[in-house]
């Protein structure tokens, strides 16, 4: 995911997608086009945005905080156009744990609306609801005191909005987390897609007759998210139980440090193997990805030496390693291939074609290849 590294909160990354100023542009436009000074009009649209995101940080951040508790790991809280997404190693299936965890961010933005509105009744006249309702039904001017309960009554939409029963909005995960008390995890995932995807239809037809085109991203949105746990849960489910040492490839070709890039080129050329374990007698030392060779290749030339080029710092698995969680991270990183080892010792390499093969495998016949179970 492209994005740009803001800042850092309780050891989380905060990133900003590249295209979180689109929003940015579209409160300047929106803003400004409503009020009778557009430069004013497109400030107050820009601040009320950033302030808002702040809020919604807090709120991916209280998801985190709950998941971390339960033992996931976060990797990063990224912000996109349309809200925050806390990108986490595993969401907790048990139900009472999923269920805190996704009502942390309602409850969080519910708060944080209260509290601002309490406080813009302490800090101006009480009459300033009434001016600031009237100015947002009819398209007035809206005043920078308006701000506060501005920031209030949207944070308390999006603690609602969040509670709908749909992916990817925490409501649906409440939902499942609710069903998933009574019925199998994957069971209740189905109908909680199903909830979704009805909901993503009746906002998209509602857009369409109102012909309001954020309604109907907003449809697109939820539907797509829908389906995207649903192959998620799907995948899970395949690769359950599942191990490393029963899928990856071995024994793979490994290549010298000290070795020309023609050399690998050349083995590219006579076999179907893209990625390249570097290794030093048994011990792994290095990885050479397809793409490291290109660059090389482009920058350097095909007599550099494969250690002037290969990657020094990568990510291993073992050989008992859950095979979903090392599928999740590759996916996250954007790997196509990682090295197993034992030790420093090189065993082979897990590819995205590995995957891909056993998921398929799995799915005609489930019982070709035996299961471990989680505690074994």
């Amino acid at each position: 995911m492209a994005s740009i590294r803001l800042f850092t909160i309780r050891g989380i990354p905060v990133r900003m997608h590249i295209t979180f100023p689109l929003i940015l542009l579209w409160a300047a436009v929106q803003f400004g086009g409503t009020q009778g000074n557009w430069l004013r009009g497109a400030a107050f649209g820009i601040v009320f945005t950033l302030l808002l995101f702040v809020c919604v940080v807090l709120h991916e951040l209280a998801h985190s905080v709950v998941a971390i508790q339960f033992g996931s790991r976060v990797h990063e809280i990224t912000l996109l156009p349309l809200g925050g997404v806390a990108q986490m190693e595993h969401v907790p299936e048990k139900p009472l744990q999923e269920l805190a965890m996704s009502v942390a961010g309602p409850l969080t933005s519910g708060v944080i609306g209260v509290g601002l509105a309490v406080l813009t009744v302490l800090l101006f006249p009480l009459r300033i609801w009434g001016d600031f309702l009237r100015a947002l039904g009819s398209g007035g001017t809206l005043q920078w005191a308006y701000l506060m309960p501005y920031l209030a009554v949207t944070n308390l939409f999006l603690a609602l909005f969040n509670l709908l029963p749909a992916f990817p909005m925490d409501g649906g995960r409440v939902l499942r987390a609710l069903l998933a008390a009574v019925l199998p995890y994957g069971r209740a995932t189905v109908i909680a897609i199903r909830v979704g995807q009805g909901l993503a239809w009746m906002i998209g037809l509602a857009g369409l007759l109102a012909r309001d085109v954020f309604l109907i991203l907003i449809a697109l949105f939820v539907y797509a998210g829908a389906a995207q746990e649903g192959r998620i849960v799907q995948l899970k489910t395949a690769l359950a139980g599942l191990r490393v040492r029963q899928v990856y490839s071995h024994p793979v070709q490994p290549v010298q440090a000290e070795e020309p890039l023609s050399r690998v080129v050349d083995l590219m050329l006579s076999g179907f193997q893209t990625d390249f374990p570097v290794c030093d007698g048994e011990r792994l030392i290095g990885m050479l990805s397809g793409s490291d060779v290109l660059r090389g290749l482009k920058e350097r030339g095909p007599d550099t030496p494969i250690s002037e080029v290969m990657q020094r710092n990568f990510f291993t698995v073992q050989l008992e390693d859950d095979l979903f969680d090392v599928q999740q991270r590759m996916s996250e990183q954007g790997l196509e291939a990682v090295p197993v080892v034992e030790g420093s010792t090189f065993l082979g390499l897990l590819t995205r074609r590995d995957l891909e093969e056993a998921y398929r495998l799995v799915l005609a016949y489930p019982a070709l290849l035996p299961r471990r179970s989680a505690g074994g």
